[in-house]
């Protein structure tokens, strides 16, 4: 028998206490934002208290159609890496991975019902479709079946680092940092189940569904330069030959800034996004060569943790964190104030996504965004505050911000992007500044800003030649009629 492995206790909650286990019956973990086999507190809760029950566990993964507008960028990317999960979890784990369609309110109670279970494990998402999801699914499963959540995204649990609405990364660092000891710490090995599930996994073909959501999200299609899944995540994170901490990490805390050197990001943000990797793991490997590149380290664990973590505090403490509803008093009003200030530029939304703007610098960051999914960190801030000038009024530059995001960005819908936008446009966890026309006392960034911190030109350059070598790849793709083929950027 394997021995018994508990996880901290802060890191999980009951969101609801059955009346009584049925006998024998199984624990499930409902997988949805943390999309891997290792590192994953609620994959090791869910295997610690079935050994507990003597019972076996299974995983169950449900696919939403097109979730908040995801498309084959994003669906593509998140079911390439689950047909990997489902292998090695089954192969190394024995555990059963169960793959449903439709929506989870319906799907999740049928399976407990159909399999008898005891208990359902979640992990933990801030947002509120997957929140507003959970407490149905709760009304429905019956009174002898408990649900526990873990947070198995964030280092220190959301509910554990604050009760409360943080205001800045001010308030929230300490409180973290002083919890790091009991939750930064390395995860156990962990082993199959004590008692087998009693048959098989359905079986999933796995190419045609990917070829459907494909065909379907095909305008916004899939990137050739991130492969998805566990494996290339780590490889990322500290491979021998393109590893951020192995060969990239000593230029991040001088050029992370700078649009014209991509490379010096550590390029994790979709596998964090997808729970690929764990940010836990990520932080465990930055601390283990922080003697070499201090610095770096540091700068890399406040995005990492202090940031994210952040993020999350935002979307789960303020219903609102979409929305101007979710500003800060002082900004809401001061962007209200100047909403029907004139413009120089108003442009429509059909306008923006297709870059048609005078701005060759913003009209760049809209084009690496479409074409190469990911906009480089410093220009998100700068092209989101550039459609509060352009737009409007600030409702209508929020929602058009987080809709090309959530759009084109491989790591869209997420409490970061959310929390991006807001930043810009919305001065959430910033502060007031010089009162200007449209932006009232919002931050302001503009083009000659910018010029003086990094090269213009050659970023707009930069941006020509990635587009344009993206489109040759795609067209001779096409013309293969075969996908594009997978490399390493």
């Amino acid at each position: 028998m394997a021995a018994s492995v508990a996880v901290h206790p802060g890191r999980f909650r009951a969101l609801k206490t059955g009346s009584g286990p049925a006998e024998g019956g199984p624990v499930v973990y409902w997988m949805f934002r943390d999309q891997r086999v290792r590192d994953n507190w609620a994959l090791i809760h869910a295997v610690d208290q079935a050994n507990r029950a003597n019972v076996p566990v299974a995983v169950a993964f449900n696919l939403f159609d097109q979730f908040l507008g995801a498309r084959a960028r994003q669906l593509g990317f998140m079911l390439r890496g689950l047909k990997q999960l489902q292998r090695d979890i089954e192969e190394t784990l024995k555990i059963p991975f169960f793959l449903f369609q439709g929506e989870a309110e319906d799907t999740i109670p049928n399976f407990l019902k159909e399999c008898g279970a005891s208990l359902l494990v979640t992990d933990f998402t801030p947002l509120r479709q997957i929140r507003k999801c959970k407490e149905v699914i709760c009304s429905r499963v019956s009174d002898r079946v408990s649900i526990h959540e873990v947070d198995a995204h964030n280092v220190v649990p959301i509910w554990v680092a604050s009760d409360k609405l943080e205001y800045s990364a001010k308030t929230i660092r300490g409180k973290i940092t002083k919890l790091l000891p009991q939750y930064l710490i390395d995860f156990p090995i962990l082993q199959p189940p004590d008692k087998k599930w009693d048959g098989s996994s359905r079986l999933i073909d796995w190419d045609s569904l990917i070829a459907q959501v494909i065909s379907k999200g095909a305008d916004v299609p899939e990137l050739d330069w991130c492969i998805p899944g566990e494996s290339a995540a780590l490889e990322l994170l500290k491979g021998k030959e393109n590893g951020f901490l192995t060969k990239r990490l000593k230029n991040y805390s001088s050029d992370r800034n700078n649009p014209l050197k991509p490379r010096a990001l550590s390029g994790l943000s979709p596998y964090l996004h997808f729970g690929q990797i764990s940010a836990q793991r990520c932080a465990l490997e930055a601390k283990r060569v922080r003697q070499l590149y201090s610095q770096a380290v540091d700068t890399f664990l406040e995005e990492l943790i202090v940031r994210r973590e952040l993020a999350d505090n935002y979307c789960f403490y303020q219903p609102h964190y979409d929305s101007l509803k979710g500003a800060w008093e002082w900004a809401r009003k001061s962007l209200l104030e100047h909403a029907n200030d004139e413009r120089e530029h108003v442009y429509t939304r059909e306008q923006l996504e297709k870059a048609q703007t005078a701005d060759p610098l913003w009209n760049a960051s809209q084009l690496e965004m479409v074409h190469y999914g990911k906009m480089h960190g410093f220009m998100r801030m700068y092209w989101a505050k550039k459609i509060l000038e352009w737009t409007k009024g600030p409702e209508e530059a929020l929602e058009i911000c987080i809709y090309l995001n959530d759009k084109y960005e491989v790591d869209g819908r997420d409490p970061n992007g959310y929390v991006g936008c807001m930043w810009s446009i919305c001065g959430v966890h910033d502060q007031g500044w010089k009162e200007r026309p449209v932006f009232g006392k919002i931050r302001y960034m503009n083009y000659a800003g910018c010029k003086r911190k990094f090269d213009v030109d050659g970023y707009v350059s930069y941006v020509k030649r990635l587009v344009s070598e993206m489109k040759k790849r795609k067209a001779e793709a096409s013309l293969d009629k075969k996908p594009m083929k997978e490399s390493r950027s």
